[in-house]
């Protein structure tokens, strides 16, 4: 017997293209970066100091490392299913719900034994505010994966853009009253709420009454993902922890000022564009299609666009962190170059985390992920050696052996062409030299990175995306169709297109 239409609506509903969904993934991450980026900018120039930020950062990264079981995997699991129905959706909820109610009894009995560890008893009560956040945590999971299966993207851009809205009004506001490291962590309780608000009015999915009855195949691939995401979550979400204990906090501040920055700019150029391309990989998987090809897009895109944003930001990095966020932040600088020329290298094999999980290579992704979040830590306490400097130098050497480690493993997933694939990253790495160039000739004819001011740093950065764009035209860029076609879907470029037409 067949099922009745409404139990898979959310594969037979028409779904907007992958380039329609990525619109609204880049439009929605644009403008959170614009206000939480904006947010930064204030707090840290008029309101809170090194030492206030990296006492929240510390706070903020054990409860991150704790809430690693916060989605348990449900979105992956939702957007993978050949089938879903209402039965489905239940047991998901419920499962989201349980394992949130698990996370915040977890980090609130942690509060005043981390407290106790770096001596800093104002830290107790930041977890414990934290802590409250994951309380809202079941009434958005499960909606925004459902949207994300059916690549409602509009969804996730009104989730994100009201969430950051209101986190960015809390903390700025609070800031301003004097509540220090309180107002980081009374926005993120904000910014939750309103996730779950606006998710819950966009596509339904109470986490209540319990539906516990068959939830063993969730269970099982959640507790898989779960482990595989904690070992990953070791490596990326205890540097904060790191630094701290074995320096200061003020050096948190620094450090995670400098990784906060590159993170967000990352994502500002693509990072949204991650959670269109697995319901789009698992529709190729069902089709029966190679991956290979639409890999080598994915890398191509990806390259010719981080390569050069993360460039420039490494090499603009003094006269940002001067203009932005003042001299007291100026340490910020070397690191942030640091990071950020990381972030090329780590960007260079996308979706090693999503295509084995798709693929069914858990348990192999499983044993690479320890290796790798084992480099990760050893490399960072050796690196906190030589101060906080060193705890950024040891992210360049890890970025290395990461690539060195996933290569072969993504290469006999997959199935990509090797020779296409060092073809598209020449031809990004001459795009890439061809953006810093107006930057660097400025540093060496105009002024050095100290005494640069705004108007050349624009007048820099808006040459090198022309010659950005003319490389990747010359050289006939895999990626410049895709976005030229993405550009296309928004709205501003399609009265362009008309306009020129």
């Amino acid at each position: 017997m067949t099922a009745p239409p409404s139990e898979d609506h959310e594969r037979e509903t028409p779904a907007m293209s992958v380039r329609g969904a990525a619109a609204w993934a880049m439009g929605g991450q644009y403008l959170s970066f614009a206000m939480q980026f904006a947010t930064s900018v204030v707090i840290s120039r008029f309101f809170l100091s090194p030492a206030e930020v990296g006492l929240f950062s510390i706070g903020l990264a054990a409860a991150l490392l704790v809430a690693i079981l916060q989605d348990f995997g449900l979105s992956r699991y939702i957007s993978g299913l050949p089938r879903l129905d209402s039965a489905e959706i239940a047991r998901c909820s419920s499962v989201a719900l349980v394992f949130s109610l698990g996370i915040v009894a977890v980090i609130a009995a942690l509060a005043w034994p981390l407290a106790r560890l770096y001596d800093y008893p104002t830290l107790a009560p930041i977890l414990l505010i934290i802590a409250g956040s994951y309380l809202f945590l079941p009434l958005a999971v499960v909606p925004m994966a459902l949207m994300a299966r059916s690549m409602q993207f509009h969804g996730h851009f009104a989730v994100n853009v009201g969430s950051a809205a209101v986190q960015g009004g809390v903390a700025v506001a609070l800031a301003a009253a004097g509540y220090s490291s309180f107002a980081l962590a009374w926005a993120t309780v904000s910014s939750a709420a309103t996730r779950a608000l606006i998710a819950q009015f966009l596509r339904p999915a109470i986490p209540w009454p319990l539906r516990l009855e068959g939830i063993r195949p969730v269970l099982s691939f959640g507790a898989r993902s779960s482990t595989l995401y904690l070992t990953g979550a070791l490596g990326t979400r205890t540097p904060d922890l790191i630094v701290g204990k074995l320096l200061n906090v003020a050096a948190v501040g620094l450090y995670s000022r400098a990784v906060s920055l590159s993170d967000q700019f990352r994502t500002l150029i693509s990072g949204a564009i991650g959670s269109v391309f697995y319901p789009a990989f698992a529709r190729i998987r069902d089709r029966g299609e190679p991956l290979g090809p639409a890999y080598l897009r994915v890398c191509a895109g990806y390259s010719a666009v981080i390569w050069p944003g993360m460039a420039g930001l490494a090499l603009a990095a003094e006269p940002i962190v001067r203009l932005l966020y003042g001299d007291a932040w100026i340490r910020t600088a070397p690191l942030l170059s640091m990071i950020s020329i990381t972030e090329i290298m780590l960007i260079s094999l996308p979706l090693v985390s999503d295509l084995p999980i798709l693929l069914g290579r858990l348990n192999r992704l499983l044993a690479y992920n320890i290796i790798d979040t084992a480099l990760s830590i050893a490399l960072l306490a050796l690196g906190c050696l030589w101060g906080v400097e060193g705890a950024a130098a040891s992210r360049l050497v890890y970025g290395v052996l990461w690539l060195l480690l996933y290569t072969r493993f993504m290469h006999g997933l997959v199935r990509f062409d090797a020779r296409a694939m060092l073809g598209i990253y020449a031809r990004s790495a001459a795009a890439t030299l061809a953006a810093i160039a107006p930057l660097t000739l400025c540093y060496l004819f105009w002024a050095p990175p100290s005494q640069l001011n705004f108007g050349p740093l624009l007048g820099a950065t808006v040459a090198g995306g022309l010659a950005w764009l003319a490389m990747l035209a010359l050289l006939r860029h895999p990626a410049l169709d895709d976005l030229l076609g993405l550009a296309a879907s928004l709205p501003v470029g399609r009265r362009f297109i008309k306009a020129r037409a």
